[in-house]
């Protein structure tokens, strides 16, 4: 069972509640890839995933991102910074993971969403968004 993680307030890490990780109590283990060029935002993305039990890989950009992928890695989950312009390519791939966007650019979503992506979070990323990605994937998975 997941226990509830306590971080940082403010958008950065903030609590799970014992509801929530009931409810992401996975049959099996998600995994998730961390697209970001930014090493602060890697860092609260990839630990924000360990707070809930996601095993989890970061690469710095959408080659990367691909290059994992052709390296025959899969995951449930990519979460893909909104610069990196490897959605389109992704999915041409066949790859058929869930891809969530976040950024700072709430005016682009539409544009965001056309290009492949199956949910869409503005930056920060929090717990409370996370587990809101976290249960379209347990329900689709």
């Amino acid at each position: 069972m997941l226990k509830s993680q306590t971080g940082m307030e403010d958008g950065f890490l903030s609590s799970v509640g014992a509801e929530d990780s009931k409810m992401l109590e996975p049959p099996t283990k998600i995994t998730a890839l961390v697209v970001d060029d930014d090493t602060i935002n890697q860092m609260i993305h990839h630990r924000l995933l360990d707070n809930l039990g996601i095993r989890n890989q970061v690469v710095r950009n959408g080659k990367e991102a691909i290059d994992v992928h052709c390296s025959g890695k899969n995951f449930d989950l990519i979460l893909m910074d909104m610069e990196m312009p490897a959605t389109r390519k992704l999915r041409a791939m066949g790859i058929q993971s869930m891809i969530a966007g976040v950024s700072t650019n709430t005016r682009e979503r539409e544009n965001f969403m056309e290009a492949g992506l199956d949910d869409y979070q503005e930056k920060p990323l929090t717990t409370s968004k996370l587990v809101s990605i976290l249960h379209k994937v347990h329900k689709d998975g």
